[in-house]
């Protein structure tokens, strides 16, 4: 199982400086400004994700992080999705950053089949593994690494930093030809 261990943790890491990259480069405006119908901005989302770690790799586990970031309490559902006007892009990051380094000693302390609890699940379903755990907020740094990609291009155009190095030429070619796959079937109303 050691090795199950270092391969999750091997993409675990990996997909959290994917993510870590999106946010390269901007200003805080960039950074903190809503991008999509529902909001969705890059520092929201790296502080969600950052409560994921912890509250999954840490708190399910009996390892409370001492430095907490506050929700919204008044806005259900999206209370940790933003960042307040006195949360700094840097202390977002930093809190990012320190919030994984805790996962990573909870990761390093225990085996995959170490209990935890997660309290806030359904009644019956609240006992879980390391390893389930592992998997799981690998899948959320994942999926809400696709939301960064997104959000990125629609504020400069780039998936991260370093795609802003790519032939602009190039780019706007292959938008061209995925439109003109498109245009073959022309605008449809949905079903």
């Amino acid at each position: 199982m050691a090795g199950v261990k270092e391969e999750l943790w091997a993409g675990l890491r990996a997909a959290r400086e994917a993510n870590l990259r999106k946010a390269e480069g901007l200003s805080e405006y960039d950074l903190r400004r809503p991008m999509t119908a529902s909001g969705t901005n890059l520092l929201g989302v790296l502080k969600h994700l950052g409560g994921m770690e912890c509250g999954y790799l840490g708190e399910t586990f009996g390892r409370d992080l001492d430095r907490v970031i506050p929700g919204d309490e008044d806005w259900e559902g999206a209370a940790d999705l933003w960042a307040r006007p006195d949360e700094s892009a840097g202390f977002i990051v930093d809190w990012y950053r320190e919030a994984c380094a805790h996962a990573d000693a909870t990761i390093a302390m225990l085996e995959l089949d170490a209990p935890g609890w997660v309290g806030h699940w359904d009644e019956g379903h609240q006992a879980t593994t390391l390893g389930a755990m592992m998997v799981r907020v690998l899948g959320e740094e994942c999926r809400h690494g696709g939301q960064l990609d997104v959000v990125r291009e629609l504020v400069d155009g780039t998936g991260d930093a370093r795609d802003a190095e790519k032939d602009p030429e190039v780019r706007r070619a292959f938008v061209a030809r995925v439109q003109a796959a498109a245009d073959v079937f022309g605008p449809q109303q949905p079903h």
